[in-house]
């Protein structure tokens, strides 16, 4: 029964997709279909960054983690040793995943207390890269069925996020700097950190201090570079490091528009654009003639214009100038 149930879920979908409909539509969409065939009490999606696989997006269902929990749940996805993270699980190749280990901060931290017990996590891949995931919380167990019935679903999904990355509206936006501390609090910050605060809030409320405590998070093992979705379909960049002080663990966490550049990798996987086509794609950005790639590629000039036909229909252009202006 489920078979078929899936094959449903798959289909509409495919059919969302198609509709053009941003990363958080998208998810708000299915979330719904889902819940249909996999009832939960709390349900959060979320898109990932295919480059360093934080998240970029969060989408709830109809019922939303209280905001006390928010960012002790951020801060659990960068912290070593916590289990199931989606980036683990990205990097362990898992489709499915219910949690079970007692040690989890997540689940005696946060579900426990709010009266849920039970977590299945899901990953969405497409092209062997992770663009999504879902996170799946009640108070009853996952049955073997619906363990399945995810996994079944999941390659559509990550095929319609993947589509739905592919938006990169273009705003204005002053690059801005906060220093947080190690509890998450906000030690200084520049003046243009005031509307980076207000544009994240639009997102979800809170989800400007849910995010720098996440980069605090991530920087603890090293420095932390993500690219996450705004209200309008666009990208910020959020950049992170510790700073050296004998008194008080602090980190540096930079806010920008995400510029063309930081976009290139994230578009051309979004377009499955193979890695010879993107070989070609750096060479057109950087402006040389089809001979010069030729010969730098060690390949056939009509190679190289076989190769950015392909482009070109993949980016739906019909010219390099066209094409320039896309990643651009």
């Amino acid at each position: 029964m489920w078979e078929g149930r899936a094959l449903g879920v798959r289909r509409d979908v495919t059919a969302l997709a198609a509709a053009g409909l941003d990363v958080a539509e998208l998810h708000a969409a299915a979330i719904a279909l889902v819940d249909q065939v996999v009832p939960c009490e709390l349900t959060c999606w979320a898109s990932m960054d295919p480059d360093s696989g934080a998240i970029s997006s969060m989408t709830s269902g109809d019922n939303r983690i209280p905001p006390q929990y928010e960012p002790l749940l951020a801060t659990c996805e960068y912290t070593p040793g916590e289990p199931h993270t989606f980036a683990e699980l990205a990097q362990r190749g898992d489709t499915v995943a219910r949690l079970e280990d007692k040690r989890s901060t997540r689940l005696n931290e946060i579900w426990r207390p709010l009266g849920l017990s039970h977590e299945m996590r899901s990953l969405f891949r497409a092209d062997d890269t992770c663009w999504g995931a879902a996170g799946m919380v009640r108070t009853k167990d996952f049955s073997e069925r619906e363990a399945e019935f995810m996994a079944s679903v999941a390659p559509a999904l990550g095929a319609a996020t993947q589509v739905a990355a592919r938006t990169a509206a273009k705003r204005p936006g002053t690059p801005a700097i906060v220093v947080v501390a190690g509890d998450g609090t906000i030690r200084a910050t520049t003046a243009s950190a005031a509307r980076w605060r207000d544009e994240l809030e639009e997102v979800a409320p809170g989800r400007f201090a849910v995010m720098l405590r996440a980069a605090a998070a991530g920087a603890r093992t090293g420095t932390f570079k993500a690219r996450v979705r705004d209200a309008h379909g666009g990208w910020i960049l959020l950049e992170a490091s510790e700073l050296v002080s004998d008194d008080d663990v602090e980190t540096a966490v930079t806010i920008s528009r995400a510029s063309g550049a930081e976009l290139i990798g994230l578009l051309l996987k979004a377009y499955g654009v193979t890695a010879r086509e993107q070989d070609i794609c750096h060479e057109v950005l950087a402006g040389q003639p089809t001979a010069e790639i030729a010969a730098r590629l060690g390949i056939s000039p009509y190679t190289v214009q076989d190769h950015l036909k392909s482009l070109f229909a993949k980016f739906t252009v019909r010219s390099r100038a066209e094409l320039v202006a896309k990643l651009s």
